[in-house]
C-alpha cells in the first residue's frame, strides 16, 4: 500500500461542496495528483466565471458594428465594467477581513500556549487606544532595554580571539 498523504485537490474538492468542519484528507501516493491537470481542476480556479466575462466580452465585441460602435455601446461595457470593479472591492474587502481574523485566532492560539507570553496581549484589539499606547511604550522600553544590555555585552566580551585564530 502505498505512502498516506494529504491531498489537496481532495480536500478542496470536498471543501467546496461540505459546510461540515474541514479534516485534513488522506489519500494514498497513487490517487493524490499533483499534477497540472489536478491543480487546473482544483475548485479555487474559477474556469467558469473565466468563461462567462470572455464570453459577454465576444457578444459586446460581435454587437459592435450592429450600433455602430456608439457611444451607447461602448457605454455598455464601461458601465459593466465599473459595476464589476465596485462589487470585487468588496469581495476583496471581506476575503481580506476573514483571512485577517483566521490569522488573529492563530496568533492568540500561539500567545495563550506559550508558557513565557503576556496573556494580556491575547485582546489587544479590543482596547482602546490609551492602552495600546501604554502596552506600546512598555514594549519599546523593553526593547531599548534589551539592544543596551546586548551593546554593553558586545563592548565587555569582544568576540573572542583565541592566538590561535590570530
Amino acid at each position: 500500500m502505498g505512502a498516506r498523504a494529504t491531498c489537496p485537490a481532495r480536500v478542496l474538492a470536498e471543501a467546496e461542496h461540505c459546510c461540515l468542519p474541514l479534516e485534513i484528507q488522506q489519500c494514498t501516493s497513487s490517487t493524490c495528483s499533483t499534477s497540472w491537470p489536478a491543480r487546473w481542476r482544483a475548485p479555487q480556479v474559477r474556469w467558469g466565471a473565466f468563461i462567462a466575462a470572455l464570453a459577454v466580452i465576444a457578444v459586446w465585441g460581435a454587437t459592435g458594428p450592429l450600433f455602430q460602435f456608439n457611444d451607447t455601446w461602448q457605454l455598455v461595457i464601461n458601465t459593466g465594467t465599473t459595476i464589476v470593479t465596485f462589487l470585487m472591492v468588496f469581495l476583496i474587502q471581506h476575503t481580506q477581513n476573514v483571512d485577517s481574523a483566521a490569522l488573529q485566532i492563530k496568533l492568540d492560539e500561539l500567545i495563550r500556549a506559550s508558557k513565557e507570553a503576556n496573556n494580556e496581549l491575547l485582546n489587544l484589539e479590543e482596547l482602546d487606544d490609551a492602552r495600546l499606547e501604554e502596552i506600546r511604550r512598555r514594549y519599546e522600553a523593553l526593547a531599548e532595554t534589551a539592544a543596551a544590555a546586548q551593546a554593553k555585552k558586545s563592548r565587555c566580551m569582544p568576540n573572542d580571539q583565541t592566538p590561535a585564530s590570530r
